[in-house]
């Protein structure tokens, strides 16, 4: 008998499942053929405490010790930038966000490309650090196994059902005490095969096109940039860029790919303010991020049935909120004392959801 038997093999249910298998058999099953393959396999992977609206940002907070003990986290940087008709907009990013408005000297500096005929704001911070993604899945699952618990990929769940226990058909058949939904954009498709009340998760495409880095400037030290009112933003990625049109498409669970006429206006939004245009795109994907109703993540037992529990709805922030949002779940589980304040807490359970 599995003591918690994890659907989802993304940043979600690996994190999760490792507090978890300090306290019980885990057992993760990830329907494709590798861990992270969906959302967590396509982030931008970059920390920013100040990101997110209020819930996330207390999570952010309390995983950044998490995240630097383990030198998951690389200096960065963030600067975002404004046209020069985008003041309203750039102030409050820049108050929401915590950046220093720095002058445009200072911002062509550190990013020689920015076009002075359109960029007439600019604020920073170097508080923003680049994840170790893929080493970040790959300790979790290692925990995991060394817990005692198993990874396996290539198991697709085609049924639930509850007799006591729950079982769970994927290829094999799993007998489980817990059932710990984290299937990302498919967390209501498994949630209706358990017969649990959905949460009304809601997938959203966002792009990514990777493009030479322009006039083949060295990108190492330049910040990840930001558009005015979160409307793209180009990030430094292993000497290419990474620019997105930032969107936030309602979609349904698949394996996404780019709209190419919404990354064509993203790259045109990008292309506006900088001095040398996109002459060549080298590949290009998409990811589904998911939101609950409210926007923040959906964290912990059903209140209809505590051996349901959701790891859902991380919204982009999965990875930098990983360490506090698995640890919540655990506590949530065993009944253990949190880190977290009560509202905050209270925020991110399920039950603030339920009608």
């Amino acid at each position: 008998m599995i003591d918690f038997l994890v659907i989802g093999g993304g940043i979600a249910g690996l994190s999760a499942g490792a507090r978890l298998s300090e306290h019980g058999h885990v057992v993760v099953l990830e329907a494709e053929e590798a861990l992270g393959y969906h959302t967590s396999g396509r982030s931008a992977a970059l920390f920013e405490k100040g990101y997110g609206p209020p819930s996330v940002k207390v999570l952010n907070a309390v995983s950044e010790a998490y995240l630097v003990s383990n030198g998951y986290l690389s200096p960065r940087g963030l600067m975002l930038i404004g046209g020069k008709d985008q003041r309203e907009v750039f102030l409050q990013d820049q108050k929401d966000l915590r950046l220093q408005e720095i002058p445009l000297e200072d911002a062509a500096a550190r990013v020689p490309i920015l076009n002075p005929q359109t960029v007439g704001f600019a604020a920073a911070s170097t508080a923003a650090f680049d994840i170790d993604t893929d080493r970040m899945l790959q300790d979790f699952a290692r925990v995991i196994r060394g817990n005692g618990g198993t990874v396996l990929t290539r198991q697709k769940v085609t049924s639930i059902e509850k007799s006591g226990h729950w079982i769970v058909q994927a290829g094999d058949s799993y007998e489980a005490r817990n059932l710990v939904n984290a299937a990302g954009a498919w967390v209501d498709e498994v949630a209706t095969m358990a017969g649990i009340a959905t949460i009304g998760i809601e997938p959203r495409r966002r792009s990514m096109a990777r493009i030479p880095a322009p006039a083949g400037h060295d990108l190492t030290g330049w910040p990840l940039i930001l558009g005015a009112g979160e409307s793209w933003y180009a990030k430094p990625d292993a000497g290419k860029l990474l620019v997105s049109p930032c969107e936030a498409d309602p979609s349904f669970p698949h394996d996404a790919y780019a709209d190419d006429m919404v990354l064509a206006e993203g790259l045109a939004r990008y292309e506006a303010m900088v001095t040398q245009p996109v002459t060549r795109v080298e590949t290009n994907w998409a990811g589904l991020r998911s939101f609950a109703p409210d926007g923040t993540l959906v964290l912990g037992p059903d209140p209809a049935d505590s051996s349901f529990i959701w790891s859902a709805a991380q919204g982009g922030y999965g990875f930098q909120t990983a360490p506090a949002a698995s640890q919540l779940v655990t506590d949530l589980v065993t009944g253990s004392r949190s880190d977290l304040d009560a509202l905050s807490i209270a925020a991110l359970k399920p039950e603030r959801l339920c009608a």
